[in-house]
Protein backbone atom coordinates (compact mmCIF):
# COMPACT_ATOMS: atom_id res chain seq x y z
CA UNK A 1 0.00 0.00 0.00
CA UNK A 2 1.37 3.42 -0.99
CA UNK A 3 2.08 5.59 2.06
CA UNK A 4 -0.07 8.65 2.51
CA UNK A 5 2.07 11.75 1.80
CA UNK A 6 2.86 14.05 4.69
CA UNK A 7 3.08 17.35 2.78
CA UNK A 8 0.29 18.89 0.74
CA UNK A 9 0.67 21.38 -2.11
CA UNK A 10 0.83 24.90 -0.70
CA UNK A 11 -1.78 26.05 -3.23
CA UNK A 12 -3.80 22.99 -4.31
CA UNK A 13 -5.66 24.89 -7.04
CA UNK A 14 -5.39 22.99 -10.32
CA UNK A 15 -8.70 23.90 -11.96
CA UNK A 16 -8.67 24.50 -15.72
CA UNK A 17 -10.96 27.50 -15.36
CA UNK A 18 -11.29 29.62 -13.40
CA UNK A 19 -7.60 28.95 -12.86
CA UNK A 20 -5.36 29.59 -9.88
CA UNK A 21 -4.73 33.20 -8.92
CA UNK A 22 -1.19 34.42 -9.40
CA UNK A 23 1.35 33.70 -6.63
CA UNK A 24 1.07 36.37 -3.95
CA UNK A 25 -2.37 37.50 -5.08
CA UNK A 26 -4.49 39.44 -2.61
CA UNK A 27 -7.54 41.66 -2.88
CA UNK A 28 -5.51 44.33 -1.11
CA UNK A 29 -3.19 44.49 -4.12
CA UNK A 30 -5.97 45.72 -6.41
CA UNK A 31 -6.52 49.37 -7.20
CA UNK A 32 -10.02 50.39 -6.04
CA UNK A 33 -10.27 53.96 -7.33
CA UNK A 34 -12.42 52.87 -10.28
CA UNK A 35 -14.93 50.95 -8.13
CA UNK A 36 -18.29 52.63 -7.72
CA UNK A 37 -17.53 54.85 -10.71
CA UNK A 38 -18.99 54.74 -14.21
CA UNK A 39 -16.95 52.73 -16.67
CA UNK A 40 -17.62 55.59 -19.10
CA UNK A 41 -16.03 58.18 -16.81
CA UNK A 42 -12.50 59.31 -17.61
CA UNK A 43 -11.01 57.10 -14.91
CA UNK A 44 -12.98 54.02 -15.90
CA UNK A 45 -12.10 54.34 -19.59
CA UNK A 46 -8.45 54.87 -18.70
CA UNK A 47 -8.36 51.63 -16.69
CA UNK A 48 -10.08 49.70 -19.49
CA UNK A 49 -7.61 51.15 -22.00
CA UNK A 50 -4.74 50.19 -19.69
CA UNK A 51 -5.99 46.60 -19.68
CA UNK A 52 -5.98 46.65 -23.49
CA UNK A 53 -2.52 48.23 -23.70
CA UNK A 54 -0.99 45.78 -21.22
CA UNK A 55 -2.58 42.90 -23.13
CA UNK A 56 -0.89 44.10 -26.30
CA UNK A 57 2.47 44.48 -24.54
CA UNK A 58 2.53 41.18 -22.65
CA UNK A 59 0.95 39.07 -25.40
CA UNK A 60 3.09 40.74 -28.09
CA UNK A 61 0.13 41.64 -30.30
CA UNK A 62 1.11 43.48 -33.53
CA UNK A 63 0.56 47.23 -33.47
CA UNK A 64 -1.95 47.16 -36.34
CA UNK A 65 -4.21 44.56 -34.66
CA UNK A 66 -7.17 45.89 -32.66
CA UNK A 67 -7.98 44.62 -29.16
CA UNK A 68 -11.36 44.88 -27.40
CA UNK A 69 -12.90 43.84 -24.10
CA UNK A 70 -16.23 42.13 -24.84
CA UNK A 71 -19.08 40.48 -22.90
CA UNK A 72 -19.55 36.83 -21.94
CA UNK A 73 -16.01 35.52 -21.62
CA UNK A 74 -14.26 33.71 -24.47
CA UNK A 75 -17.59 32.27 -25.57
CA UNK A 76 -18.99 35.75 -26.14
CA UNK A 77 -15.91 36.78 -28.11
CA UNK A 78 -16.10 33.73 -30.38
CA UNK A 79 -19.85 34.13 -30.91
CA UNK A 80 -19.38 37.78 -31.90
CA UNK A 81 -17.03 36.89 -34.72
CA UNK A 82 -18.87 33.79 -35.91
CA UNK A 83 -22.09 35.79 -36.30
CA UNK A 84 -20.34 38.86 -37.72
CA UNK A 85 -17.73 37.43 -40.10
CA UNK A 86 -18.86 34.07 -41.42
CA UNK A 87 -20.90 33.48 -44.55
CA UNK A 88 -18.74 35.45 -46.96
CA UNK A 89 -16.91 32.33 -48.19
CA UNK A 90 -16.74 28.59 -47.39
CA UNK A 91 -15.52 27.70 -43.89
CA UNK A 92 -13.55 24.78 -42.46
CA UNK A 93 -14.43 23.95 -38.85
CA UNK A 94 -11.89 22.00 -36.81
CA UNK A 95 -13.03 20.03 -33.78
CA UNK A 96 -11.11 17.64 -31.55
CA UNK A 97 -12.72 18.41 -28.19
CA UNK A 98 -15.91 19.84 -26.71
CA UNK A 99 -15.40 23.58 -27.28
CA UNK A 100 -14.50 23.08 -30.93
CA UNK A 101 -17.61 20.92 -31.19
CA UNK A 102 -19.58 23.84 -29.78
CA UNK A 103 -18.43 26.15 -32.57
CA UNK A 104 -19.40 23.47 -35.09
CA UNK A 105 -22.89 23.42 -33.62
CA UNK A 106 -23.16 27.21 -33.84
CA UNK A 107 -22.11 27.38 -37.46
CA UNK A 108 -23.88 24.29 -38.80
CA UNK A 109 -27.08 24.21 -36.73
CA UNK A 110 -27.61 27.84 -35.73
CA UNK A 111 -26.18 29.87 -38.62
CA UNK A 112 -26.97 26.94 -40.94
CA UNK A 113 -24.10 27.69 -43.31
CA UNK A 114 -24.22 25.37 -46.32
CA UNK A 115 -20.56 25.84 -47.27
CA UNK A 116 -19.29 24.55 -43.92
CA UNK A 117 -16.92 21.59 -43.82
CA UNK A 118 -16.33 19.87 -40.48
CA UNK A 119 -12.91 18.27 -39.91
CA UNK A 120 -12.83 16.20 -36.73
CA UNK A 121 -10.57 14.04 -34.61
CA UNK A 122 -11.19 12.11 -31.43
CA UNK A 123 -10.05 13.13 -27.96
CA UNK A 124 -6.28 12.87 -27.75
CA UNK A 125 -5.61 13.56 -31.42
CA UNK A 126 -5.52 16.46 -33.88
CA UNK A 127 -7.39 16.44 -37.19
CA UNK A 128 -5.25 16.11 -40.30
CA UNK A 129 -4.25 19.76 -40.73
CA UNK A 130 -3.12 19.00 -44.27
CA UNK A 131 -6.76 18.59 -45.30
CA UNK A 132 -7.68 22.14 -44.22
CA UNK A 133 -8.14 24.61 -47.09
CA UNK A 134 -6.67 27.49 -45.14
CA UNK A 135 -5.85 29.35 -48.34
CA UNK A 136 -9.34 29.78 -49.80
CA UNK A 137 -11.65 29.08 -46.86
CA UNK A 138 -12.30 30.75 -43.55
CA UNK A 139 -11.06 28.49 -40.74
CA UNK A 140 -12.39 28.19 -37.16
CA UNK A 141 -10.28 26.28 -34.64
CA UNK A 142 -9.09 26.15 -31.04
CA UNK A 143 -5.35 26.57 -30.58
CA UNK A 144 -5.37 24.50 -27.39
CA UNK A 145 -8.14 22.00 -26.74
CA UNK A 146 -8.87 22.70 -23.08
CA UNK A 147 -10.87 19.51 -22.58
CA UNK A 148 -8.56 17.16 -24.49
CA UNK A 149 -5.12 18.54 -23.67
CA UNK A 150 -4.22 18.61 -27.37
CA UNK A 151 -2.92 21.75 -29.12
CA UNK A 152 -1.76 22.67 -32.60
CA UNK A 153 2.06 22.57 -32.55
CA UNK A 154 2.36 25.68 -34.74
CA UNK A 155 0.62 27.64 -37.49
CA UNK A 156 2.78 26.37 -40.37
CA UNK A 157 -0.32 24.83 -41.96
CA UNK A 158 -1.83 28.30 -42.47
CA UNK A 159 -0.53 30.21 -45.55
CA UNK A 160 0.48 33.81 -45.02
CA UNK A 161 -1.09 34.79 -48.35
CA UNK A 162 -4.48 33.25 -47.54
CA UNK A 163 -7.74 34.61 -48.95
CA UNK A 164 -9.96 33.57 -46.05
CA UNK A 165 -9.84 34.46 -42.37
CA UNK A 166 -8.49 32.33 -39.53
CA UNK A 167 -10.59 32.51 -36.37
CA UNK A 168 -8.71 31.12 -33.38
CA UNK A 169 -10.16 30.37 -29.95
CA UNK A 170 -6.98 30.70 -27.90
CA UNK A 171 -8.49 30.84 -24.43
CA UNK A 172 -6.22 28.26 -22.75
CA UNK A 173 -3.25 29.03 -24.99
CA UNK A 174 -2.86 32.82 -24.76
CA UNK A 175 -0.01 33.77 -22.40
CA UNK A 176 1.27 30.17 -22.26
CA UNK A 177 1.86 29.23 -25.90
CA UNK A 178 3.32 31.35 -28.69
CA UNK A 179 0.56 32.49 -31.03
CA UNK A 180 1.64 33.24 -34.60
CA UNK A 181 -0.37 36.42 -35.11
CA UNK A 182 0.76 36.75 -38.74
CA UNK A 183 -1.27 33.61 -39.42
CA UNK A 184 -4.25 34.59 -37.23
CA UNK A 185 -6.98 37.08 -38.14
CA UNK A 186 -9.11 36.68 -35.02
CA UNK A 187 -7.85 35.61 -31.61
CA UNK A 188 -10.12 35.25 -28.57
CA UNK A 189 -9.48 34.38 -24.94
CA UNK A 190 -10.79 35.02 -21.45
CA UNK A 191 -9.21 36.40 -18.31
CA UNK A 192 -9.85 33.39 -16.10
CA UNK A 193 -7.46 31.01 -17.86
CA UNK A 194 -3.68 31.40 -18.01
CA UNK A 195 -3.52 34.61 -15.96
CA UNK A 196 -6.06 33.45 -13.36
CA UNK A 197 -8.27 36.51 -13.72
CA UNK A 198 -11.96 36.71 -12.92
CA UNK A 199 -14.59 35.36 -15.30
CA UNK A 200 -17.32 36.92 -17.48
CA UNK A 201 -15.17 39.07 -19.78
CA UNK A 202 -13.66 38.09 -23.12
CA UNK A 203 -10.88 39.52 -25.24
CA UNK A 204 -11.18 39.94 -28.97
CA UNK A 205 -8.16 40.60 -31.20
CA UNK A 206 -8.70 41.49 -34.87
CA UNK A 207 -6.21 41.71 -37.72
CA UNK A 208 -6.55 44.41 -40.40
CA UNK A 209 -7.97 41.71 -42.70
CA UNK A 210 -10.69 40.88 -40.17
CA UNK A 211 -11.55 44.58 -39.86
CA UNK A 212 -11.78 44.80 -43.65
CA UNK A 213 -14.26 41.89 -43.65
CA UNK A 214 -16.35 43.63 -41.00
CA UNK A 215 -16.47 46.83 -43.04
CA UNK A 216 -17.22 45.20 -46.41
CA UNK A 217 -19.51 42.28 -45.54
CA UNK A 218 -22.98 42.32 -44.03
CA UNK A 219 -24.24 38.91 -42.83
CA UNK A 220 -27.76 37.91 -43.90
CA UNK A 221 -28.99 37.41 -40.32
CA UNK A 222 -29.76 40.00 -37.60
CA UNK A 223 -27.05 40.77 -35.05
CA UNK A 224 -27.85 41.30 -31.36
CA UNK A 225 -26.55 44.54 -29.87
CA UNK A 226 -23.69 42.86 -28.00
CA UNK A 227 -22.39 41.40 -31.30
CA UNK A 228 -22.27 44.66 -33.26
CA UNK A 229 -18.80 45.99 -34.03
CA UNK A 230 -19.57 48.39 -36.87
CA UNK A 231 -21.76 51.41 -37.47
CA UNK A 232 -22.49 52.87 -40.89
CA UNK A 233 -20.13 50.37 -42.50
CA UNK A 234 -17.16 51.40 -40.35
CA UNK A 235 -15.53 49.69 -37.40
CA UNK A 236 -16.55 51.14 -34.02
CA UNK A 237 -13.15 52.44 -32.99
CA UNK A 238 -14.21 53.27 -29.45
CA UNK A 239 -14.69 49.56 -28.73
CA UNK A 240 -10.95 49.13 -29.12
CA UNK A 241 -10.17 52.06 -26.82
CA UNK A 242 -12.04 50.72 -23.80
CA UNK A 243 -15.58 51.85 -24.65
CA UNK A 244 -17.21 48.52 -23.93
CA UNK A 245 -20.54 47.47 -25.44
CA UNK A 246 -22.08 46.83 -22.04
CA UNK A 247 -21.11 47.51 -18.43
CA UNK A 248 -18.01 45.60 -17.31
CA UNK A 249 -17.09 44.69 -13.76
CA UNK A 250 -14.43 47.21 -12.83
CA UNK A 251 -13.34 44.91 -9.99
CA UNK A 252 -12.67 42.18 -12.57
CA UNK A 253 -10.87 44.75 -14.75
CA UNK A 254 -8.61 45.71 -11.84
CA UNK A 255 -7.93 42.05 -11.15
CA UNK A 256 -6.94 41.52 -14.81
CA UNK A 257 -4.66 44.56 -14.71
CA UNK A 258 -3.01 43.14 -11.58
CA UNK A 259 -2.43 39.82 -13.37
CA UNK A 260 -0.99 41.55 -16.44
CA UNK A 261 1.37 43.65 -14.34
CA UNK A 262 2.50 40.51 -12.51
CA UNK A 263 3.11 38.83 -15.88
CA UNK A 264 5.10 41.83 -17.07
CA UNK A 265 7.22 41.84 -13.91
CA UNK A 266 7.79 38.09 -14.25
CA UNK A 267 9.44 38.71 -17.62
CA UNK A 268 6.54 38.89 -20.03
CA UNK A 269 5.44 36.30 -22.55
CA UNK A 270 8.71 34.40 -22.71
CA UNK A 271 8.74 33.93 -18.94
CA UNK A 272 5.08 32.86 -18.87
CA UNK A 273 5.63 30.26 -21.59
CA UNK A 274 8.79 28.96 -19.91
CA UNK A 275 7.01 28.61 -16.58
CA UNK A 276 4.08 26.73 -18.11
CA UNK A 277 6.53 24.44 -19.91
CA UNK A 278 8.39 23.73 -16.65
CA UNK A 279 5.14 23.05 -14.85
CA UNK A 280 3.87 20.67 -17.51
CA UNK A 281 7.21 18.84 -17.49
CA UNK A 282 6.68 17.97 -13.83
CA UNK A 283 3.51 16.10 -14.79
CA UNK A 284 4.96 14.66 -18.01
CA UNK A 285 8.00 13.28 -16.14
CA UNK A 286 5.75 11.76 -13.48
CA UNK A 287 3.55 10.15 -16.17
CA UNK A 288 6.66 8.70 -17.85
CA UNK A 289 7.69 6.87 -14.66
CA UNK A 290 4.18 5.92 -13.50
CA UNK A 291 2.56 2.81 -15.03
CA UNK A 292 -1.03 3.50 -14.01
CA UNK A 293 -1.48 6.84 -15.83
CA UNK A 294 -1.04 8.13 -19.40
CA UNK A 295 -1.37 11.41 -21.26
CA UNK A 296 -4.60 11.63 -23.25
CA UNK A 297 -2.62 13.42 -25.99
CA UNK A 298 -1.19 10.62 -28.12
CA UNK A 299 1.55 12.72 -29.76
CA UNK A 300 3.93 14.52 -27.37
CA UNK A 301 4.36 17.26 -29.97
CA UNK A 302 0.70 18.21 -29.56
CA UNK A 303 0.43 17.78 -25.78
CA UNK A 304 -0.80 20.89 -23.98
CA UNK A 305 1.40 22.66 -21.44
CA UNK A 306 -1.65 24.14 -19.70
CA UNK A 307 -4.66 21.80 -19.57
CA UNK A 308 -2.84 18.50 -19.13
CA UNK A 309 -5.38 15.71 -19.57
CA UNK A 310 -4.63 12.22 -18.26
CA UNK A 311 -6.29 8.80 -18.47
CA UNK A 312 -6.10 5.72 -16.26
CA UNK A 313 -3.93 3.12 -18.02
CA UNK A 314 -3.46 0.52 -15.26
CA UNK A 315 -4.07 -2.87 -16.96
CA UNK A 316 -6.04 -4.31 -14.03
CA UNK A 317 -8.41 -1.35 -13.90
CA UNK A 318 -8.76 -1.09 -17.68
CA UNK A 319 -9.57 -4.81 -17.88
CA UNK A 320 -12.58 -4.22 -15.64
CA UNK A 321 -14.14 -1.93 -18.23
CA UNK A 322 -15.07 1.70 -18.77
CA UNK A 323 -17.25 1.95 -15.67
CA UNK A 324 -14.35 0.85 -13.46
CA UNK A 325 -12.02 3.38 -15.09
CA UNK A 326 -14.55 6.16 -14.53
CA UNK A 327 -15.09 5.04 -10.93
CA UNK A 328 -11.36 5.16 -10.13
CA UNK A 329 -10.89 8.55 -11.81
CA UNK A 330 -13.87 10.00 -9.96
CA UNK A 331 -12.67 8.45 -6.70
CA UNK A 332 -9.21 10.02 -7.04
CA UNK A 333 -10.74 13.43 -7.69
CA UNK A 334 -13.11 13.18 -4.75
CA UNK A 335 -10.53 11.80 -2.32
CA UNK A 336 -7.94 14.48 -3.05
CA UNK A 337 -10.58 17.18 -2.76
CA UNK A 338 -11.54 15.90 0.69
CA UNK A 339 -7.87 15.76 1.71
CA UNK A 340 -7.29 19.34 0.54
CA UNK A 341 -4.48 18.07 -1.69
CA UNK A 342 -5.99 18.96 -5.09
CA UNK A 343 -9.14 20.77 -6.12
CA UNK A 344 -11.05 20.46 -9.41
CA UNK A 345 -8.85 17.93 -11.22
CA UNK A 346 -11.57 15.78 -12.75
CA UNK A 347 -11.77 15.43 -16.53
CA UNK A 348 -14.28 17.62 -18.36
CA UNK A 349 -17.75 16.07 -18.41
CA UNK A 350 -17.70 15.36 -22.19
CA UNK A 351 -14.12 14.04 -22.22
CA UNK A 352 -12.97 10.47 -21.54
CA UNK A 353 -12.90 9.71 -17.79
CA UNK A 354 -9.65 10.76 -16.22
CA UNK A 355 -7.86 13.70 -14.65
CA UNK A 356 -7.12 17.24 -15.86
CA UNK A 357 -4.37 19.22 -14.17
CA UNK A 358 -3.80 22.88 -14.96
CA UNK A 359 -0.14 23.78 -15.41
CA UNK A 360 -0.32 27.43 -16.48
CA UNK A 361 2.03 30.08 -15.15
CA UNK A 362 -0.01 30.97 -12.06
CA UNK A 363 0.66 27.45 -10.73
CA UNK A 364 3.98 26.72 -9.03
CA UNK A 365 6.10 23.72 -10.04
CA UNK A 366 6.68 22.95 -6.34
CA UNK A 367 2.94 22.45 -5.87
CA UNK A 368 2.79 20.09 -8.84
CA UNK A 369 5.75 18.15 -7.43
CA UNK A 370 3.93 17.89 -4.11
CA UNK A 371 0.78 16.75 -5.93
CA UNK A 372 2.19 13.67 -7.67
CA UNK A 373 2.67 11.52 -4.51
CA UNK A 374 -0.92 12.31 -3.59
CA UNK A 375 -2.06 11.10 -7.00
CA UNK A 376 -0.17 7.82 -6.51
CA UNK A 377 -1.63 7.40 -3.03
CA UNK A 378 -5.17 8.15 -4.13
CA UNK A 379 -4.92 5.72 -7.04
CA UNK A 380 -3.73 2.98 -4.71
CA UNK A 381 -6.70 3.62 -2.42
CA UNK A 382 -9.20 3.53 -5.26
CA UNK A 383 -7.71 0.43 -6.88
CA UNK A 384 -7.88 -1.41 -3.58
CA UNK A 385 -11.48 -0.32 -3.12
CA UNK A 386 -12.29 -1.58 -6.62
CA UNK A 387 -10.71 -4.98 -5.92
CA UNK A 388 -12.53 -5.34 -2.62
CA UNK A 389 -15.86 -4.62 -4.29
CA UNK A 390 -15.32 -7.30 -6.94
Amino acid sequence: MTTKPAARPRAPFFSSGPCAKRPGWSLQNLSTDSLGRSHRAKLGKARLKLAIDLTREVLQVPADYRIAIVPASDTGAVEMVLWSLLGARPVDLLAWESFGEGWVTDVVKQLKLKDARVIKAGYGELPDLGTVDARRHDVVFTWNGTTSGVRVPNADWIPADREGLTICDATSAAFAQRLDFVKLDVVTFSWQKVLGGEAAHGMLILSPRAVERLETYTPPWPLPKIFRMTKGGKITEGLFQGETINTPSMLAVEDYIDALQWAKDLGGLDALIAKADRNAKVIFDWVARTPWIANLAKDPATASNTSVCLVISDPDVVARGADAVAQVAKGITSLLDKEGAAFDIGAYRDAPPGLRIWCGATVEASDLEALTPWLDWAFAQEKTKLAQAA
